[in-house]
């Protein structure tokens, strides 16, 4: 089938224990992840062949990081070595009505740092038949933009597809950085994935009558939406996530997936969640879209299986979304009463 490269940063998540605050932890929990990682690990996990792309320093944390995604069978032979440091995150889990928080100490990192001759894309994209990369990665700035930008025209000239999560962080550049930069990279996008937020932040576009902060969303907004994203930067399918937050523990969750050629969308079914861990919702929802789509699956199986396995997600700690295509599958098709399996 060919190989699914991702590419971005990968950092140690330091998470106080439990529901802990920032301010009464004594000691933090450390995993490895990141947006690309993430979805690298989901396609591994599903059989396909994934290989993660990024910086690292060469150093005890360097190899932990690595070793976090190879051992879900990801390739890492594309990691390139050097630089200052791996950068780091916090979560504090929120519930209830307590918002989770995340704050980062990422800036100076390895692949912040990066420069445009540490990658080969000719020989990352050997054998390659998706690039998949994040809106998160050329926020980090140097010439990570131009690195991104490096990737899309090797894509763009040998027939890899290509998807983006549009993932905007406001605590890593502004809506008219992101505006400007995101304009010149999503033309070479041929899959766009957003949340109900990101098309308005990125570029303005944003659905009638929704207000994402109170939880209140029209969905069928998002078909505007995503019609409007994909006439200006052609992209052939747009999806998006449908996140009614009830509380920081209890969402519902669905999806739409519009189709550009036809002109039609298609609606997941919704599903009420209870959260054990949020962070990393969004990147399993991309890694499923990316395993179904490439696995020949029309748009409302796709769809239908990106939401269940970003469902499932929210069940499991830590960011990788550890599931089976068996257990996505089985969710997709209307078992979700959680059963004891023996």
């Amino acid at each position: 089938m060919g190989r699914f490269v991702t590419f971005g940063e990968i950092m140690m998540r330091l998470n106080p224990e439990g529901y802990n605050r920032f301010v009464q932890a004594e000691r933090f929990e450390a995993s490895y992840a990141g947006g690309e990682a993430n979805v690298a690990v989901s396609l591994a996990n599903y059989g396909l062949e994934a290989s993660f792309v990024t910086k690292l320093p060469e150093n005890p944390l360097g190899e932990a990081a690595r070793n976090a995604v190879r051992r879900f069978g990801v390739d890492t032979s594309g990691i390139v070595w050097g630089g200052p440091r791996l950068g780091l995150y916090f979560v504090e889990k929120g519930a209830s009505q307590r918002a989770s928080k995340v704050v980062y100490d990422r800036a100076g990192s390895s692949i912040a740092l990066a420069g445009r001759n540490d990658f080969e894309w000719a020989k990352i994209f050997k054998d390659a038949k998706w690039f998949h990369f994040t809106g998160i990665t050329p926020a980090l700035g140097g010439e990570l933009p131009e690195i991104c930008l490096d990737a899309l025209e090797y894509c763009k000239a040998h027939s890899i597809t290509v998807s983006c999560d549009l993932n905007y962080r406001g605590k890593l550049w502004t809506r008219e950085e992101a505006g400007r930069c995101m304009a010149r990279l999503v033309p070479y996008v041929d899959v766009l994935i957003a949340n109900e937020a990101d098309a308005a932040d990125v570029f303005g576009i944003a659905a009638e009558d929704s207000d994402v902060e109170s939880g209140k969303l029209n969905k069928q907004g998002y078909v505007s939406v995503a019609r409007r994203l994909a006439e200006r930067f052609g992209c052939k399918k747009v999806a998006i996530t449908l996140r009614t937050s009830l509380s920081a523990s209890d969402n519902l969750w669905a999806g739409m997936l519009y189709d550009a050629k036809s002109s039609a969308a298609s609606f997941s079914s919704e599903y009420k969640i209870h959260i054990v861990d949020r962070v990393g919702g969004g990147d399993s929802f991309g890694g499923g879209l990316i395993y179904a789509l490439a696995t020949g699956r029309d748009d409302q199986s796709a769809i239908d299986f990106a939401v269940a396995a970003s469902a499932l997600k929210h069940s499991i700690e830590h960011d990788f979304n550890l599931v089976s295509v068996a257990e996505v599958e089985a969710l997709a098709a209307g078992n979700g009463t959680g059963r004891v399996q023996r």
